[in-house]
């Protein structure tokens, strides 16, 4: 058996923070009986930050609102810490400012606590293979941040970095990211498998110094990729 065998048969590692024990207690629940291994739960932000980087989870489940420390300090700290863990944020809020600074902090996702559990359980499975999901009509309020800014004449800065050079492949996956498209998408419109779409995103983001899906939209739209 390879290491991806190995990888691919291991349960994805969850780890959910919520101050409402309740409401904690039951997420938990709901995503171990859907065959995820969660491995820590936490009800407060320094609590939280703490068990994330002991316990290094591949999917962090995060409220904003919590007691000690905000959701987005929280996510800032352990995506710093740990750049491959992704973090979807559960909350109840769907205002567009939180949205947008979950996002700008490191999440990856953004689910309002309306969700069904089954959307809930999709949402968590597609966040761990590096898939950006917003509930609906949330999606489209990052994208068209990510143009505004993408807009903005960039900085001056004396020493312009040399831009990295991606093989046509990764440019092609590049720009299908750009257009919204999710991995097993990708997989099939260029007729490749979805460890081979995640390899080639994995290469990107090393090469581009990026630390997940997101900011890959964001350097992929600020490069016109979306529209090519």
């Amino acid at each position: 058996m390879t290491d991806d065998d190995r990888e691919a048969e291991r349960p994805v590692t969850v780890m959910v923070v919520d101050d409402h024990p309740m409401w904690r207690d039951a997420v938990a629940r709901d995503l171990s009986e859907a065959g995820f291994d969660v491995v820590a739960t936490a009800g407060d932000g320094p609590q939280a930050v703490r068990r994330a980087k002991a316990a290094e989870p591949d999917v962090l489940v995060l409220d904003l609102n919590l007691p000690g420390l905000p959701g987005v300090e929280v996510c800032k700290e352990v995506v710093a810490a740990h750049p491959k863990l992704r973090v979807l944020v559960l909350s109840a809020s769907g205002e567009h400012a939180d949205v947008l600074e979950a996002v700008k902090s490191g999440a990856t996702g953004y689910l309002v606590k309306s969700a069904s559990t089954d959307e809930l359980i999709d949402a968590v499975r597609r966040t761990a293979v590096g898939d950006a999901v917003f509930t609906p009509g949330l999606a489209g309020l990052v994208l068209g941040e990510y143009r505004r800014l993408a807009s903005e004449p960039a900085p001056a800065t004396a020493d312009q970095p040399v831009a990295p050079q991606l093989t046509e492949r990764e440019t092609e996956v590049l720009r299908l990211v750009a257009k919204g498209l999710s991995y097993k998408q990708i997989a099939e419109r260029l007729v490749i498998s979805h460890r081979t779409v995640q390899n080639h995103v994995q290469n990107t983001l090393g090469k581009l110094q990026l630390h997940n899906r997101v900011e890959l939209v964001r350097y992929a739209i600020e490069a016109g990729l979306d529209e090519a």
